[in-house]
């Protein structure tokens, strides 16, 4: 028995020292890599403009910089949940169908009761969008569902409850208070533009200088070294699968705000790209590393590459391609050993 507990006490030690280096090594290498992998990206970014002056003389300019800005800023709300459940080494694709719920909501609800939207209604339609959050996280906590299955499951389930009480046909306008968000302006500069700033710089320090953030990271990197130094890990997957879907609700409700109705499919063309702006901007997919900013970088050169792919006059399919190509070329040059592999390959060929 004396054996066995001293046994478990040396685990637990080499489990907390291990804890401990990876949070010290982390420091250094994460903000190395991590700075670097968004650094690259906003230059790809600035690149992309660049080249994208030759198709349109517009491309570039300030009034189009705030276009882009304002496109994007439904997919920066929602990455930044998505790659929190990323960080933790999971997944939510109930995404697309708790979009169209904080949509539906908002479009029906609101503007029913009140043409500009009663202040209360906003809170009110988040707590419902986040209940979506708190169904996910505690499916996979208590019934150990893997993510990919719980959020795929609540995403049918979702979309089933909006089909069937909107009856396929969803009714209502946009209230006042989220066309103003969307389409008013400071002076010359867009509301959302400032809000979109105002979200990025909380979300940074929220991710990356907060105990919360640090504690996603421990999670994602060793799920049992983080247990063992004190991570409350069913609590951090609750809040993180919460957040997650809050902040899809409230893109739901932006959508609303900018094309002044809902619409049943509002949402499904955020799935993919709000995974490929993560990976784009360097966060594993296998949990443990990102970095939000480079996420930022990667949900502005998808809308980059969506705007160009618009004016090209080109299908959705394009759109699609383009975004699983990035993801699968981000996660090819993450692996580790992958470009030496495939170096190794094209001199064999050649050989």
């Amino acid at each position: 028995m004396l054996n066995l507990k001293t046994t478990a006490a040396q685990n637990e030690a080499h489990a907390s020292q291990h804890y401990s280096r990876s949070a010290d090594t982390r420091g250094s290498v994460k903000v190395q890599r991590e700075t670097i992998n968004a650094i690259a990206v906003f230059v790809v970014c600035g690149l992309a403009l660049f080249l994208s002056k030759f198709i349109n003389a517009e491309f570039g300019s300030l009034r189009q910089l705030q276009t882009i800005l304002t496109l994007t800023s439904f997919l920066i709300v929602i990455s930044f949940g998505q790659g929190l459940t990323i960080l933790i080494g999971g997944l939510d694709l109930s995404v697309p169908s708790v979009v169209t719920l904080g949509g539906v909501l908002a479009a029906s609800w609101m503007s029913m009761l009140s043409p500009n939207g009663a202040w209360w209604q906003i809170p009110t339609i988040l707590l419902v969008c986040g209940a979506v959050g708190v169904f996910n996280g505690l499916g996979i906590i208590l019934c150990r569902i893997p993510p990919f299955i719980m959020t795929l499951a609540s995403a049918v389930i979702v979309y089933s409850l909006c089909l069937g009480v909107t009856g396929g046909t969803v009714s209502g306008a946009a209230p006042g208070s989220l066309v103003s968000l969307m389409t008013g302006h400071v002076g010359t500069v867009p509301i959302v533009n400032v809000f979109v700033v105002i979200f990025c710089a909380a979300a940074v320090f929220v991710q990356s200088k907060t105990s919360f953030g640090q504690r996603l990271y421990a999670l994602g990197s060793n799920s049992l070294a983080a247990k063992i130094a004190g991570v409350r890990i069913n609590g951090i997957t609750l809040l993180t699968y919460t957040i997650s879907a809050t902040l899809a609700g409230f893109a739901g409700m932006m959508l609303v705000g900018y094309s002044n109705g809902a619409t049943l499919r509002m949402g499904d063309g955020y799935l993919l790209p709000s995974i490929a702006a993560v990976v784009i901007g360097g966060s594993s997919i296998l949990g443990g590393r990102g970095n939000y900013l480079g996420t930022i970088g990667g949900a502005i050169l998808l809308t980059i590459f969506d705007v160009v792919i618009t004016s090209l006059e080109l299908s959705q399919g394009w759109r699609t391609m383009i975004s699983g190509g990035l993801i699968l070329a981000a996660i090819l040059l993450q692996h580790e050993g992958a470009l030496d592999r495939i170096r190794s390959a094209v001199h064999r060929r050649t050989r």
